[in-house]
């Protein structure tokens, strides 16, 4: 479902208020947060989607490592999970047991136990999972945690759509969907500890609604906005070249689409520079599987070498700035 789709479906749903619910619908952020005691507050979230790989192993390991980003954009760690799936009925089982493998090792690697799940029939295979975290009230990272005149960061580069695209037309190399395949493999784990020990308020992490449209949540969450350098988005092999083709799927128009609304409402100011490419605008519009986490802090430097420290990689794509735009030039 698309941005705005969603943001209508959810309009029409009474807020659930309670005064240990800390994130719920009406933050509009990547999970929900639901306070146990002064040290401890429980994220729960669930994500599951069709094939994106062929080898249904990876498949699982993606779509879990997918799932479990969103506990790590809250600044959480993993406890467990459960599979959420769909397989035709005459579906072959020792497929099934390889995705579900899979995510069974993903969930390992997070440090999580997998602990049961639920499955139906559905003519087209789908597989996710439903994670339970933990974090400290008092350190939850939010999309309405910007501050303006901070820098703006990147953890993982941008392409896993348009390469997924590309593959599944027989037109991507061999040597690109690996790329691919392994930014998608790899967890959100490490970065979010890095962000967590730099005292990081305001994160996301890039997955359906593409870099700008989950920046633009950001943006109405914080009223602030983005000054996104273009040049320095890191963008996977391939990428651009697949982009210049037109190989993208549905989310590309209906994120295009979610974004342009927003600022036909006024509520937030849309600018792309004349020297952006078209294709590199697009590919900051596109969904990402299993994407990076976006956010801000107000040292490059410090940032950098605690990255560095863990073995993480991290690009500075920007600033946070006082009004809520979004800017990319």
């Amino acid at each position: 479902m698309g941005p705005g789709d969603l943001q209508d479906v959810l309009s029409r749903l009474a807020n659930q208020r309670h005064p240990d619910l800390l994130v719920g619908l009406e933050h509009s952020d990547d999970a929900a947060v639901y306070r146990l005691n002064q040290q401890q507050a429980v994220i729960q979230t669930v994500d599951f989607f069709p094939p994106l790989v062929d080898d249904p192993y990876q498949y699982g390991m993606v779509a879990a490592a997918n799932a479990m980003s969103d506990v790590y954009a809250m600044g959480g760690r993993v406890l467990l999970a459960l599979n959420v799936a769909g397989f035709p009925r005459d579906f072959p089982r020792e497929v099934i047991g390889r995705i579900f493998q899979g995510g069974a090792d993903k969930v390992a690697e997070a440090g999580g136990v997998l602990a049961g799940g639920h499955t139906v029939v559905d003519p087209e295979p789908k597989y996710g999972l439903s994670v339970t975290g933990v974090v400290h009230p008092d350190r939850i990272m939010i999309k309405g945690g910007l501050r303006p005149g901070d820098r703006l960061f990147l953890s993982k580069p941008l392409g896993t759509g348009v390469v997924a695209t590309a593959a599944k037309k027989d037109r991507a190399a061999a040597v690109h969907v690996d790329a691919a395949v392994q930014s998608m493999l790899r967890l959100n784990r490490g970065a979010a500890e890095a962000c967590m020990e730099l005292g990081v308020t305001g994160c996301t992490d890039v997955t359906g609604f593409g870099l700008l449209g989950h920046g633009s949540e950001m943006v109405l969450a914080s009223a602030a906005g983005l000054h996104i350098r273009a040049a320095a988005v890191p963008l996977l092999p391939g990428a651009l070249d697949y982009a210049e083709q037109g190989l993208f799927a549905g989310g590309l128009g209906r994120n295009r689409k979610h974004l342009e609304s927003l600022a036909a409402e006024g509520r937030l100011r849309l600018r792309c520079g004349a020297s952006v490419p078209k294709a590199l605008f697009h590919l900051c519009c596109d969904s990402e599987t299993s994407g990076g986490l976006l956010f801000s802090a107000p040292s490059t430097a410090q940032v950098t070498e605690r990255f560095a420290r863990a073995g993480e990689a991290v690009w500075d794509v920007g600033e946070v700035t006082a009004e809520p735009e979004i800017v990319v030039e």
